[in-house]
């Protein structure tokens, strides 16, 4: 396996580099910063919850870089993290509000003009969907 990921040069070693990632750091640093890719070079870059982030991380590169088994050096960047997971994590966005009799009058007159029945049922879920979840109250 390792033969075949060097062929990719230094971003075969993500796998290895993203697992050693929370255990090299600690748990405060890993929900702040995670390993992205790999540049040619071998350096590491990593993105940082913001700039902040980036430039106390690079304060301690060396320090980080030494935990880190074949990694040359370190590139601290903002960028997207990956999202949390376990307990911690958001709970996902549940089903949409049910929609009411009135709501569901008014998306059915607005789909009735569709002529194809599977496309006006699938329309019309849409608009219930919308209505019941627009606020009543839409001044400014």
């Amino acid at each position: 396996m390792r033969r075949e990921l060097g062929r990719f040069g230094p971003q075969g070693a993500i796998g290895e580099t993203v697992a050693a990632w929370p255990a090299a750091v600690g748990a405060e640093i890993a929900r702040s910063a995670w390993p992205a890719r790999f540049r040619r070079d071998g350096t590491l870059v990593v993105h940082t919850r913001d700039a902040i982030w980036a430039f106390e991380l690079t304060q301690r590169a060396g320090e980080i870089q030494k935990r880190l088994d074949g990694v040359r050096a370190l590139a601290f960047v903002p960028g997207p993290l990956p999202e949390p997971a376990g307990e911690g994590a958001e709970p996902r966005a549940s089903a949409p509000p049910a929609a009411s009799p009135e709501t569901r009058r008014r998306a059915a007159e607005i789909a009735a003009e569709i002529a194809d029945e599977d496309l006006r049922k699938i329309v019309t879920k849409a608009i219930e969907a919308a209505l019941a979840s627009t606020p009543d109250d839409r001044s400014f």
